[in-house]
């Protein structure tokens, strides 16, 4: 399990997947309501005139010195919803996140995702 402070300390980090491949950059933390543990993170990624967040699970993530590494492939990721990065991730756009990886989200969660 990675703790929360921990994971904040490798915000504007680069993103790999797991087999290496740069993704983008982590920008921000989300937990899990339920559990306040992080749970998902936001990646900056695209062209620097096309950026956008995507979001990826923190399950089975790696923290090295200088990258966080994901257990899933890049174009999943990268395939991902996402929003602009000067956008908000909405209640109602969360559970899609949670479909594209084929995570349970949960009977009568109204929010599932806090950014911190």
């Amino acid at each position: 399990m990675i703790e929360a402070e921990n994971i904040r300390d490798w915000r504007d980090h680069s993103v790999v997947d797991s087999e290496g491949h740069k993704i983008g950059t982590l920008e921000s933390v989300y937990v899990d309501t339920v559990s306040d543990r992080p749970f998902f993170i936001g990646i900056v990624t695209g062209l620097p005139t096309r950026r956008r967040i995507t979001f990826a699970p923190l399950e089975k993530a790696v923290v090295s010195p200088s990258y966080v590494k994901l257990a899933w492939p890049k174009q999943l990721v990268k395939d991902a919803p996402g929003i602009s990065t000067d956008g908000e991730l909405l209640a109602e756009q969360e559970q899609g996140i949670f479909d594209h990886y084929g995570l349970e989200f949960g009977v009568g969660h109204s929010r599932r995702l806090a950014r911190r």
